[in-house]
């Protein structure tokens, strides 16, 4: 009786793995397919100040390197008079943060998509 049992659940397992498997391999062929584009209008500028960089992201999420070691994510709302103010930021909902540009070592932007 105990033998039977094992057996039927061996059989479950067999063509449930029939029915399950070509999902994961139809799953991996569909990521093959997607191709990397580049974002518009977002670059970086080495000829220019970081302020003016900042200022390309505007509306979009970026990661922002502080001189104290601290990394910031958020959206770019507006950059002017050496301060960058940041929304929604990542974390911490319904905050935002007003940080001196001088402070900032790096900033982090997206340049390309998958499609």
């Amino acid at each position: 009786m105990k033998g039977k049992a094992h057996f039927a659940s061996l059989i479950v397992v067999m063509i449930t793995l029939y029915w399950v498997t070509p999902l994961f391999f139809d799953a991996k062929v569909q990521a093959q397919q997607k191709k990397v584009t580049s974002l518009e209008g977002v670059n970086f500028d080495t000829g220019a100040s970081l302020a003016d960089n900042i200022k390309a992201f505007v509306g979009k999420d970026v990661f922002v390197h502080l001189r104290s070691g601290k990394t910031i994510q958020g959206y770019v709302k507006s950059v002017g008079n050496g301060l960058l103010h940041m929304e929604k930021l990542a974390g911490k909902d319904f905050y935002d943060a007003l940080i001196r540009i001088e402070d900032i070592t790096a900033i982090e932007g997206k340049f390309r998509d998958m499609k």
